[in-house]
């Protein structure tokens, strides 16, 4: 059985129940893949390109922006092409491929929104101190190490996974490889697993966000020592859109590894793997390019810019 599903793969039931919403729901999710590709596009090009930007809090967002470009490329491209073919099947090494990318990627974000949390931390809690400390070779180091990380810990849990026997059924009630639906398909006691998937769940969701915690303790303590109405605004609107961010990617990330085994819901799951793969990456650049000043102005001046010359 299990030699079988390594040479047929898996087939990827996504939402085949309702066969008269595929058109319907293939056009929904390509605006969306195409908004967010588009969007995070926008925000990274505007960044390296306006000097105006190259601060660490950009080139954070800028990384930001990428790491999104491809997270929702892992999964998006393939759901689409489901909804319009007969054919859901992914191969073995196909799938261990997107299972792969796909914590990579998570890992690396969950990662990046801790760096991103230190260096707000920095600006208001230590303005004085900020340039020195928050360096370019810093900035490089943080975002390498994000990297780095999810490089690494996606690939044990991975190996982890796909090294189990699976059972004859290969369908995965689901419309990408993940953990969840993969230990479904297992055969044999999956406890040992299920452990390992919460531990790294705490490593990889749990850690950045107890960073994140400590350093918005000690902002929002910050800013209410601020005594002027103004200057509350002001400190404020500067973590507000990465606040928006974090609730959205770490409370359904949370939310769908760090639950006991025993609370899975099969509709639940398909919700929030949606929310963190698909539409969190759609609204982050929006979120951003609203919230922050700094982007906004420039995204119209080279909006302004492109349109005058091409006038002229």
């Amino acid at each position: 059985m299990e030699g079988q599903n390594k040479s047929i793969g898996f087939v990827i039931l996504g939402f085949s129940g309702n066969v008269e919403m595929q058109g319907m729901l293939f056009i929904l999710f390509f605006i969306m893949y195409t908004m967010s590709l588009l969007g995070n596009a926008l925000i990274f090009i505007t960044i390296r390109l306006d000097s105006s930007l190259h601060t660490p809090m950009c080139y954070f967002i800028a990384s930001l922006s990428l790491v999104d470009i491809c997270y929702t490329s892992v999964t998006t491209p393939k759901m689409l092409a489901n909804f319009l073919s007969k054919d859901k099947t992914i191969s073995f090494i196909g799938c261990a491929a997107q299972l792969y990318f796909l914590l990579f990627l998570g890992t690396t974000e969950c990662f990046l929104l801790a760096a991103m949390a230190y260096d707000r931390f920095l600006a208001i809690c230590n303005p004085l101190r900020y340039s020195s400390i928050m360096s370019k070779q810093l900035c490089t180091w943080l975002v390498a190490g994000s990297w780095a990380s999810g490089m690494t810990l996606s690939l044990g849990q991975t190996s982890f996974i796909f090294t189990l026997p699976f059972c004859e059924d290969n369908h995965i009630n689901y419309f990408f490889c993940d953990i969840p639906p993969l230990l479904r398909l297992a055969c044999g006691d999956t406890t040992i697993n299920k452990i390992t998937v919460f531990m790294a769940g705490l490593l990889i969701t749990l850690f950045p966000f107890l960073l994140i915690l400590g350093s918005y303790v000690h902002i929002i303590t910050t800013i209410l020592k601020i005594t002027t109405s103004k200057g509350r605004q002001k400190a404020f609107s500067t973590c507000s859109s990465h606040l928006i961010v974090i609730i959205l990617f770490y409370g359904s990330a949370s939310t769908m590894y760090l639950r006991p085994p025993s609370s899975y819901s099969l509709e639940t799951d398909k919700f929030l793997a949606l929310l963190y793969s698909t539409i969190t990456p759609t609204l982050n650049p929006i979120i951003y390019s609203l919230r922050s000043k700094e982007i906004n102005d420039a995204l119209r001046r080279r909006m302004t810019s492109k349109i005058f010359n091409f006038n002229i």
